[in-house]
């Protein structure tokens, strides 16, 4: 067992007092992380200890603006890809194209790109899961009971807003730091 991941445990289990429910699939060496409710900045030290207590390398996407110096470095290091949120970009046909070059890839995004609540969720994460034939995982941040669910994968067969829809009915079970932010 690695240092980062005894430390991520000590943190994340012993000290901040938070489970996790379900695992990410070590068989499946290409899928998509859906995480939601995105309500708070912790949302991404809780899935950076997730995602090393569970030994996944996932890559994420976050806005443009959190890659300028010095803490662009910073999220690079850690798997990150920046987005443009103003300009409409091929980022789908981008990340597609990385799904089919390399052996494993996994990547975690938050459908209501924002951390305020979005009625209406991008789909991205849809698109990249349809045309890179890869599996989707719900991941809740569920913070009044400190857990973090991670779901089954599941295939996106359904149309985007139908799909959308069966996460949201997922997600609703459980509250971000700031429900009121959250999935209605």
């Amino acid at each position: 067992m690695s240092l980062a991941k005894k430390l991520s445990e000590l943190i994340f289990f012993r000290l901040m007092g938070w489970k996790i429910e379900g695992q990410l699939p070590h068989h499946i060496k290409k899928y998509i992380i859906v995480v939601a409710s995105h309500t708070s900045n912790w949302d991404f030290p809780l899935g950076v200890f997730v995602r090393t207590i569970e030994g996944v390398k996932s890559r994420f996407v976050a806005k443009q603006e959190l890659f300028v110096f010095p803490f662009g470095y910073f999220f690079r290091w850690m798997g990150g890809y920046a987005v443009n949120r103003k300009v409409h970009s091929n980022f789908i046909d981008a990340v597609v194209d990385v799904f089919s070059k390399e052996a494993d890839f996994v990547i975690a995004i938050t459908p209501e790109g924002t951390r305020g609540y979005s009625p209406k969720w991008k789909k991205g994460f849809y698109h990249i899961a349809q045309r890179a034939e890869v599996p989707v995982i719900a991941a809740a941040l569920d913070y009044p009971n400190k857990r973090v669910v991670i779901s089954e994968p599941f295939e996106m067969k359904l149309s985007a807003d139908e799909e959308v829809e069966k996460l949201k009915v997922f997600f609703r079970q459980y509250k971000g730091r700031y429900p009121e932010k959250g999935v209605q």
